[in-house]
């Protein structure tokens, strides 16, 4: 069975980098796939990859990671622009979303413009 669970922002906006890392990790590693409400800080990523690297084995194979940002970029209304950064500086980066599943189960994720593809892959009994 595929298991999807959605994240809301406000359920780590409050939480370190460290927790927030080892919530999003201990997820996946129950073969979970998460919808993150967000992003992720540069540097969480980062770690985010790093532990996990950290913590491959026979059984947990890696995670895939994705993040999806729908707004566009290249806005030229000066107001427009100034309005998103107030926004982002109040309420935290709340704009778009993050996807991050284990290895094991998710063979490819493909994004563009008007759709996300995930490919996975059958999982067997364990």
């Amino acid at each position: 069975m595929l298991t999807l669970q959605f994240v809301p922002h406000r359920d780590i906006e409050h939480m370190d980098s460290v927790k927030r890392i080892n919530k999003l990790l201990r997820l996946v590693k129950e073969d979970k796939i998460i919808l993150l409400e967000g992003r992720l800080k540069s540097h969480e990523e980062t770690e985010l990859i790093s532990k996990t690297m950290e913590e491959i084995d026979n059984k947990f194979k890696g995670i895939e990671l994705s993040t999806i940002n729908p707004e566009n970029t290249d806005t030229k209304n000066i107001w427009q622009k100034i309005r998103k950064v107030l926004i982002n500086l109040v309420m935290g980066d709340r704009s778009g979303f993050t996807i991050i599943g284990p290895a094991s189960i998710i063979k490819e994720i493909k994004k563009d413009p008007n759709k996300i593809q995930l490919y996975t892959e059958e999982i067997s009994k364990r």
